[in-house]
């Protein structure tokens, strides 16, 4: 009997560890350092590097180690469809940030949340038909906001550090993807749904809109939609490479092609306005 409670407490001390400290920590350095790298050198700079494969690692290594390398496979092909649908928060976000933060907030997680209705009850399972949607959408928000919008990039902004500054930003990403990674263990496609729930974007949206105004939350926004393909690129990755070559090989295969992806935006990040 003691020995059943020490296992039981183990296996959830190890629930709690890996499903909700370790992404809370690691999303909250992502968006310290995507909002910083902005801040400091660009948003197209920013935007970039800010979409380098990371929570959806973390999610993706937990699933396959709880539900298998086929589950993890299975699960991943709704990925670029629903980064498609990230893609539309972040516009709804950028064309509300005019207006109070409620009402943009408000806005895009209706606008992703009707789309991510429909993706799921739509059933997408096919990587292909998931890779155009996502097409579809980059191209739509990509051009909407660069075209019509007319959002420009922004430059180095000056902004003094604090503890307490970075202690919020962090405190408001981990609090999300903590809360999404919790999630991403329901069923194929919910899995696939909330690895990507769009908790570093919103927690980048918000500060930048708290901290900067509209203008810079539009150039930010207009960034990581130019930056989205390494996440998709790593999706399709371990899509193939989880049943062929296992967890560990998949993951680091797949991170080399998303990295291969993100140097060749970041090299042509300059023809972006």
């Amino acid at each position: 009997m003691f020995k059943k409670k020490n296992i039981s407490r183990s296996l959830m001390e190890y629930s709690i560890l890996y499903h909700t400290i370790i992404p809370f920590a690691l999303s909250a350095l992502v968006v310290i350092l995507i909002t910083i790298i902005a801040e400091k050198y660009g948003t197209k700079t920013g935007g970039v590097v800010g979409t380098l494969p990371s929570t959806i690692i973390i999610a993706f290594l937990f699933i396959a180690v709880d539900k298998g390398v086929q589950f993890a496979s299975d699960s991943v092909a709704v990925v670029s469809a629903e980064m498609g649908s990230n893609l539309i928060f972040l516009l709804l976000f950028t064309l509300l940030s005019q207006r109070k933060i409620p009402v943009a907030l408000a806005g895009s997680l209706l606008g992703w949340t009707v789309l991510t209705i429909l993706i799921y009850y739509l059933n997408v399972t096919s990587i292909v038909v998931s890779f155009a949607v996502f097409l579809i959408c980059f191209l739509f928000t990509f051009l909407t906001l660069d075209k019509k919008k007319k959002i420009t990039s922004k430059d180095t902004i000056k902004v003094h550090y604090t503890p307490l500054k970075l202690f919020g930003r962090s405190l408001i990403a981990g609090i999300v993807i903590a809360i999404a990674v919790t999630f991403s263990n329901f069923g194929t496609i919910l899995s696939g749904i909330f690895s990507v729930f769009p908790a570093i974007f919103l927690s980048t949206m918000l500060i930048s809109l708290r901290e900067h105004g509209p203008q810079f939350t539009g150039a930010m926004a207009k960034g990581m939609i130019y930056g989205s393909p390494s996440v998709v690129s790593y999706a399709i990755g371990i899509h193939f490479f989880y049943p062929l070559v296992g967890i560990l090989a998949g993951t680091v295969s797949a991170f080399l092609i998303a990295l291969v992806v993100t140097l060749i935006l970041f090299t042509f990040r300059k023809k972006i306005r």
